[in-house]
């Protein structure tokens, strides 16, 4: 490990001590090693599209709005080699959310997410993307499809 010497804001500092405080950290160094890597997370995915890693998309939707549901397994079916599982809860009557695991390169899954988020009824969308070492094993293709024209 090295020792890295940085110049903060005051601001910024008492930002930074604030965090540790909630979040319960021994120090700054863990807190900052943390926030480091957050960082270049979600710079992987605009940085190095070719990057591989793992994410979630995790987004929220109106089921009731017309042909979402099907809209968005449309785009899970397009990107079937991306995708891992997926999970999905009922918050109420109308309101649903999925939490989708992938893997592959970045570029992607940035596109995979941006189509689902960009979906008329979809209300939430956040990607959350982990850059990962060496190349990503692909799921095995499933060789079926599934009729969407429903």
């Amino acid at each position: 490990m090295q020792r890295v010497t940085i110049t903060l804001d005051d601001d910024l500092v008492e930002e930074i001590d604030a965090f540790i405080a909630r979040r319960g950290y021994q120090n700054r160094s863990e807190a900052i090693r943390d926030l480091a890597r957050t960082g270049l997370g979600e710079l992987a995915i605009t940085d190095d599209p070719e990057r591989d890693c793992v994410a979630a998309v995790v987004y929220t939707f109106d089921h009731e709005k017309r042909e979402l549901a099907r809209r968005l397994a449309a785009v899970h079916h397009h990107h079937h080699d991306l995708s891992l599982a997926t999970t999905h809860v009922h918050l109420d009557e109308a309101n649903c959310l999925e939490v989708t695991l992938l893997r592959g390169r970045a570029g992607e899954i940035s596109h995979f997410a941006e189509h689902l988020t960009a979906e008329r009824g979809v209300r939430y969308g956040r990607v959350v993307v982990v850059p990962i070492e060496g190349k990503v094993e692909r799921p095995a293709e499933h060789g079926h499809t599934h009729d969407t024209s429903d």
